[in-house]
């Protein structure tokens, strides 16, 4: 078993203690691997590890040498397809899938050097807030077991958290990075529409879907985004950044202007997430930052817009689990193709997954597609334009990641709309496109809180700036005091 101490260990560190052989690539593989064992079994943040082939990766690097991120371990969220591995997207009608690809995310990381040690739980086909939603069984928060980690990402925030990996990787379609990030007290980011490839990422929602990092540091964030952004031959959405994601060290916010929505923030922020932002708004301004208040009048809609865009493109992207090309097949259903279809798919999909497939398939429908699907898709270009507008006078918006802390495992399992309503604050900035993220300004009630930092389409370095030099200033200790002596 290794000595090497990894929770709260920093991919920065794991760098320089890299660099400074004062650990191998294997060594600290291992370190992981080991730590995974002994944790996770009360967390449940993986579905698998993959030891063996993660240690010769390991051992591959220690023979041929290494630079900048070869050697640091990486988890992945189960929606990354990973040639010749299982990948399930936390479904049962993927139980048992092996690509025959990667991901273009996937490809970056190993081209970088990356060792990825695992695949982290998340609710089924990424729809959900709490990864509740998984096939394969519940995520608990480190912080408080009893509390969920956030989703549909919350595999890859509690692993982060709890000292399983330095860096994990997940997606965000209404706030699915972000949130986690929040509930778990580490850094979070969804970069612009378009910045990370999606090629190979199982699609839920096209127009939504992005991939990013989880970390313990901001300047980690930017390291793990810089090995993952860019243009994609194979993703005709994806675009060369216009400049590279540099790692920042701004230690001030003078000249900086931050905007905040205060009508959006009516919308049930509990008092102690709201105390939290306030004193990060106080701290801002006094690191030289200027405060404004900017009007996002149709932000307010976003979630019943998100509700419907979304299920409507997750019921297009769903169609292709039949029981036909790949994954389940009930065996049983020998009648007709459409017995095996309906068999197939009731076994296979979860109630959450049926749900949306069904409001969306709804909403798409001849005679409703106008009323539901065209006006969703017009409110979501009014928000994008108050989102311009709001730029116009400032720099980055700030809100509250999410209007809660973490709740309990249960609370809302049985009551969709209030669930839907934890992604509130971070659904517009998905169907705008833009780049967030959420660090975090502190605790409520001993749990974390996220402060989110938004910005223009393809600011991730102007974000990334800020987001630094308020974390340093906050100095808040993203290491649950419960694991404190458990490493």
């Amino acid at each position: 078993m290794s000595g090497v101490e990894v929770l709260g260990l920093t991919a920065e560190r794991c760098i320089e203690l890299l660099d400074g052989r004062d650990v191998s690539c294997r060594e600290l593989a291992e370190a992981y691997l080991d730590r995974i064992d002994r944790v996770d079994g009360d967390l449940h943040c993986f579905l698998r590890t993959r030891r063996e082939s993660a240690l010769a990766e390991a051992d591959a690097l220690d023979r041929d040498g290494r630079s900048g991120l070869q050697g640091v371990p990486v988890a992945l969220k189960d929606i990354l397809s990973t040639r010749g591995e299982e990948t399930t997207a936390g479904s049962r009608i993927l139980e048992g899938h092996r690509p025959l690809f990667d991901a273009g995310a996937v490809t970056r990381l190993r081209e970088a050097g990356t060792v990825v040690i695992g695949k982290t739980n998340m609710d089924e086909f990424a729809m959900g807030s709490s990864t509740e939603n998984s096939a394969y069984g519940v995520t608990h928060n480190p912080w408080d077991p009893a509390r969920v980690p956030g989703g549909s990402s919350g595999g890859s925030s509690a692993a982060v958290a709890a000292g399983l990996a330095p860096i994990a990787y997940g997606t965000d379609t209404g706030g699915s990075i972000r949130q986690p990030a929040a509930l778990c007290g580490v850094v979070g980011m969804k970069p612009t529409y378009g910045a990370v490839s999606r090629h190979g990422l199982i699609a839920f929602a096209s127009s939504l879907d992005q991939i990013g990092p989880f970390a313990l540091t901001v300047r980690d964030c930017a390291l793990a985004l810089a090995a993952v952004a860019g243009h994609d031959r194979c993703d005709s959405t994806s675009v060369p950044l216009p400049e590279p994601v540099r790692v920042p060290d701004a230690e001030d916010l003078r000249g900086v202007t931050i905007g905040v929505p205060e009508a959006l923030l009516a919308q049930g922020v509990e008092p102690g997430v709201r105390e939290s932002f306030d004193a990060a708004l106080r701290l801002a301004e006094g690191m030289g930052a200027t405060l404004r208040e900017v009007e996002l009048p149709h932000a307010g809609y976003g979630l019943p817009a998100y509700y419907i865009i979304a299920p409507a493109e997750a019921s297009s992207n769903l169609a292709r689990f039949d029981g036909v090309r790949y994954g389940l097949r009930v065996e049983e259903a020998r009648d007709t193709v459409i017995d095996m279809y309906e068999r197939t798919r009731a076994a296979g999909f979860g109630a959450e997954v049926k749900r949306r497939i069904m409001l969306g398939t709804y909403a798409l429908s001849s005679g409703y597609y106008e009323a539901y699907y065209g006006t969703a898709q017009r409110v979501r270009t009014l928000i994008r334009r108050d989102f311009d507008n709001a730029f116009a006078g400032v720099d980055l918006i700030a809100t509250p990641t999410s209007p809660t802390v973490a709740f309990e495992i249960g609370e809302r399992a049985n009551d969709p709309w209030a669930m839907y309503a934890s992604d509130v604050l971070t659904v517009p900035v998905n169907l705008a496109g833009l780049p967030g993220i959420s660090i975090p300004s502190g605790l409520a009630g001993g749990l974390p809180v996220g402060f989110q930092l938004i910005g223009p389409a393809f600011a991730e370095n102007r974000i990334l700036d800020a987001a630094h030099a308020l974390e340093r200033a906050i100095g808040f200790d993203p290491v649950p005091p419960r694991l404190g002596g458990s490493a």
